[in-house]
């Protein structure tokens, strides 16, 4: 099954669970009462539910929280967000006191900080010889 249609049965399991009917009338009226935006259409949502395209970032999360679900977890399944969960854990575990302190003083930092600091780093990491 292709990634669309893997969104579609998402999209229908998560209407049902939420008490909807997975029809393209009932997700066309409830969605554009909840986005702030232009109205989609009829034929829209149901190449959505039909596994034919996919709602874009801004449509996705307003069908998220319309249907109380995981943005995540409703475009790419709960098998994407806990191996991501499991991988940020594990990084998180790695990291000692100090490296953690570090790490979130660079993510505070504006992006051209960040930038220069990645090449110090990338610097002192190739005057090493570790750089492959």
């Amino acid at each position: 099954m292709n990634e669309k249609a893997q969104f579609a049965e998402r999209l229908k399991t998560a209407m049902l669970a939420a008490g909807y009917e997975p029809r393209p009338s009932v997700l066309e009226r409830e969605f554009n009462l909840h986005y702030w935006g232009n109205p989609i259409t009829f034929q829209a949502v149901r190449r959505w539910l039909r596994g034919e395209s996919l709602p874009e970032q801004d449509k996705l999360q307003v069908l998220a929280e319309w249907l109380r679900v995981d943005p995540q977890a409703l475009r790419f399944g709960d098998g994407a967000v806990q191996r991501i969960q499991e991988t940020r854990s594990r990084w998180d575990q790695a990291l000692m006191g100090e490296e953690r302190e570090v790490i979130q003083a660079y993510l505070d930092l504006p992006t051209e900080q960040r930038k220069i600091i990645r090449e110090v780093i990338l610097a002192f990491k190739k005057a090493l010889g570790t750089v492959k």
